[in-house]
């Protein structure tokens, strides 16, 4: 008797677990208030269907500057990112604005003299900055404080001062604060990761050559805007050092899973003092790790338009030439295999889509990512060795601030 009774009380328990799990509740206490108005004159309506929930509204973005070169990429298609809308435009050079508003057809009432007046005017969620790199760190002291998110164009900062009072505003004040390059959208740039590290198909890799760069910014007609301060020392922190080496340290700091390097030792030139007086235009970084070397090559000197990386293993190689090219070699004794890739493991390929959603908490943004504040500012402390370095003609022993 006592064992039927202690079954029959399992049976009751697990009927009402089951009773009340969150799907059931909801009917029960509809029909609680479909019985609580019943009337048996007046029979009981039938369920209305469940109406799907509304699509989360646009996030409201601002541009902090107009005169990095990259903005036509936002401004091409900003009426058809239907996850963004475009509030406010901070730009103080009315001859520029005037320009971009006629060729991208923006409304100019939403253009406002500094970022400060734009924050202050309209109610941004996230801005995009598109001024110099000198100008990154007073658009974090204006947007963190108001819990407003920032993604820079790349590098992050000028310096790693510059860049740590960043860290600490968005800290603070609880924002994202990300780091845009072309090349966190090559699909095959993510292929090549998969083989080289989370397959382990090249043997343990301990040697890394990314080339980037082109003729120059003059020689392919930069804006008079862009190359204002994109060959300034200060407002840019660099010529080809920090306009195409970054691009590499953001990649083998990835590769290296935010791993820092011993040792930065770097050579900078000027080929054409005539057209680059004040920085550099040739350079040359190499990076020492444990169990590995990298070598990175930022040039406003090639003769052709590239960004393009090698991998070597102790067994193989794996070569990315662009945005989808791919070659691939395991061994010596397998032959030489080419891909072109067309998937892409991210949620989005649109840089900013891909803010908005983090913003939005769509996406997870991980501290190994590639537009992560942790590996951002790892590539701001190479640069910062390097300028060292080429400036005393030594290798600097790596040291994270």
């Amino acid at each position: 008797m006592k064992k039927i009774c202690y079954s029959v009380i399992q049976l009751f328990r697990y009927s009402i677990t089951q009773l009340f799990t969150t799907h059931n509740c909801i009917k029960i206490l509809f029909v609680c208030y479909l019985l609580s108005n019943y009337s048996p004159l007046s029979p009981i309506q039938p369920i209305p269907p469940l109406q799907p929930f509304p699509p989360l509204s646009p996030v409201r973005v601002g541009i902090d500057g107009l005169s990095h070169d990259h903005i036509h990429g936002l401004l091409r298609n900003i009426g058809n990112r239907s996850e963004i809308q475009l509030v406010g435009i901070a730009e103080s050079n009315p001859e520029l604005v005037e320009r971009l508003a006629k060729q991208y057809g923006f409304d100019r009432d939403i253009v406002f003299k500094d970022v400060k007046e734009m924050v202050e005017k309209t109610n941004v969620e996230g801005v995009f900055a598109f001024n110099s790199i000198y100008e990154h760190l007073n658009t974090v002291e204006v947007c963190a404080p108001k819990g407003i998110h920032v993604m820079v164009e790349k590098p992050l900062a000028v310096s790693s001062k510059h860049a740590r009072r960043m860290k600490e505003l968005a800290t603070k004040h609880g924002i994202y604060l990300l780091t845009n390059y072309e090349t966190s959208w090559y699909p095959a740039h993510y292929r090549a990761f998969e083989i080289a590290l989370e397959e382990g198909a090249i043997g343990p890799v301990n040697k890394v050559l990314v080339q980037d760069g082109h003729r120059g910014p003059v020689e392919i007609g930069c804006s008079k805007e862009f190359l204002a301060w994109l060959t300034d020392p200060v407002l840019n922190g660099g010529g080809a050092v920090i306009d195409f080496g970054c691009y590499g340290a953001n990649l083998m700091t990835w590769l290296m899973k935010n791993q820092h390097p011993l040792t930065v030792t770097a050579v900078l030139q000027t080929i054409k003092p005539d057209v680059y007086p004040k920085v550099d235009d040739q350079a040359t970084i190499i990076l020492t790790y444990p169990h590995a070397q990298a070598v990175l090559q930022g040039s406003w000197n090639w003769p052709v338009d590239r960004k393009d990386m090698e991998i070597y293993g102790k067994e193989g190689y794996v070569k990315v030439f662009n945005a989808r090219d791919l070659e691939f070699r395991p061994n010596r004794n397998k032959p030489v295999e080419t891909f072109r890739i067309t998937d892409f493991p991210l949620e989005t390929r649109d840089p900013y889509i891909y803010f908005a959603r983090i913003i939005r908490g769509e996406i997870e943004l991980k501290p190994t990512d590639l537009a992560s504040l942790e590996n951002n500012l790892i590539v701001v402390d190479i640069l910062e060795a390097a300028k060292q370095s080429a400036k005393q003609r030594k290798t600097i022993q790596f040291k994270p601030k």
